[in-house]
């Protein structure tokens, strides 16, 4: 099976500096690692989509390390994480399920690692520009509410008609200034 068509790799930092007038000391950063790649399914229907499932493996490790190069971190740095697919027109939502969810966890975990918690996602169909809000939550624990977060990514040319835009997302922080649900954990969600 030949390896993924990536058209174009783009990484995004983003780093708050002043909320609401606040200093926010250390600056909170966020990174999208953006992969363009071709879908070889787009246009037909297969029952089964193995291209994509190894598309997501190669991606897991590949996005998670340009992630962690462009914020110049290393694994014990990486707080959060989280991923999100846009399949082009001629796609559909089950092909960016193939990107993410069997094989894409193992490797970015392998590299951000500990990381046992849930790798929030989401996925929609759209053309170039569609923007998509990639989920994140603390890589060890779902319930650390200083991290429930998203971070907004979109590419002004992809995807077309046949791609899929694939982001990995990390952060070295949660939310700038964050101080809603501290002290809390899983057993107070009933209560919420």
């Amino acid at each position: 099976m030949p390896g993924t068509e990536i058209r174009k790799i783009v990484t995004l930092v983003e780093e708050t500096r002043i909320e609401i007038g606040e200093v926010v000391d250390p600056p909170s950063r966020q990174c999208a690692a953006v992969a363009v790649i071709k879908n070889p399914y787009a246009g037909r229907f297969s029952h089964d989509l193995p291209e994509l499932e190894a598309a997501g493996a190669e991606l897991g490790d590949l996005l998670g390390r340009c992630a962690m190069n462009a914020l110049g971190i290393s694994a014990a740095e990486v707080h959060s994480f989280g991923k999100a697919a846009i399949i082009g027109e001629n796609g559909e939502k089950e092909h960016g399920a193939a990107c993410m969810h069997p094989t894409m966890g193992k490797p970015l975990r392998d590299i951000v690692g500990p990381a046992p918690s849930i790798i929030p996602s989401t996925k929609k169909v759209g053309g170039p520009g569609t923007a998509i809000d990639c989920p994140l939550h603390h890589k060890e624990d779902v319930w650390t509410f200083s991290h429930f977060d998203a971070m907004e990514v979109s590419l002004a040319d992809a995807p077309r008609a046949d791609e899929i835009v694939v982001i990995i997302a990390l952060t070295d922080s949660g939310r700038p200034l964050h101080r809603v649900g501290e002290g809390k954990g899983a057993g107070d969600v009933g209560a919420d």
